[in-house]
């Protein structure tokens, strides 16, 4: 779903998650960032001025209500998943979780897969940063075990390049071919061969899917926007010095 409003647009995750449970992703609608971190940026390690962060993240917090400070993360493509907190600390990490109503779980992505986690209930939500070396190493099995029933869990896969657009080679393939079973349409030759060996193309959504159902997540949605070829978000492979898309996460404290 899609919410407007005079100065952005912002994704919202269709999915069956409790009504308390609230989740949003930007785009890059707005005029509060400038080129080339333009219109919507609330990211803080791309280079972009920190006052327009600053104004971008004010903003966010103005437009969903938001009372306290978000959980920010320093993301290191790992496996790290912290619990999130309203007390304006930067932690490092490429997941975060919490069972407080109010506290906000944030991440940042252009390209690479954010994933969002809630219980059926929506007493516990989690957010993934889910690049291909975090998802091959482990990051969405770590995010489900701060859940005490992976069963109980359901998942919205949100904005990340697609297949056709997402190059790798032949080491990236191995990674996932060596830690989980692959459907053979999760690497697809891209005809392209070069000193390392040959190339695929790779389907980060597939892979996940694949993964979340290996440990028990039987309900996983989404899966249908692509950051390269939708101008609507960053892309780091289509413009390498960009913006980040900002994933939001969390459990309303009026229910």
């Amino acid at each position: 779903m899609l919410i407007r409003d005079g100065c952005t647009q912002w994704l919202s995750p269709d999915w069956p998650a409790h009504k308390r449970v609230v989740g949003v992703v930007s785009t890059r609608s707005g005029n509060l960032s400038a080129a080339p971190y333009d219109g919507f940026n609330t990211a803080s390690h791309v280079g972009a001025q920190v006052s327009d962060v600053e104004r971008c993240r004010h903003y966010f917090q103005q437009r969903f209500k938001i009372a306290q400070s978000p959980q920010w993360l320093d993301q290191v493509h790992g496996t790290e998943v912290v619990e999130a907190q309203a007390d304006g600390l930067v932690r490092k990490g490429d997941g975060c979780f919490t069972q407080q109503s109010g506290v906000i779980c944030t991440l940042h992505t252009a390209d690479c897969l954010p994933v969002f986690f809630s219980d059926i209930n929506g007493e516990q939500v989690a957010l993934a940063h889910a690049g291909w070396r975090g998802l091959a190493a482990g990051i969405l099995e770590t995010t489900l075990a701060s859940f005490s029933d992976a069963s109980g869990v359901i998942c919205w896969l949100g904005p990340a390049i697609s297949q056709p657009h997402f190059e790798v080679g032949a080491e990236v393939k191995e990674a996932f071919e060596s830690s989980q079973s692959c459907h053979s349409s999760a690497f697809v030759s891209s005809g392209r061969v070069s000193e390392g060996g040959e190339h695929f193309l790779c389907d980060l959504y597939s892979l996940a899917r694949s993964r979340l159902k290996d440990h028990g997540v039987e309900q996983v949605f989404g899966g249908d926007y692509c950051t390269y070829s939708d101008p609507r978000f960053f892309s780091y492979r289509r413009q390498a010095t960009t913006g980040r898309i900002l994933s939001a996460l969390w459990v309303d404290p009026l229910f």
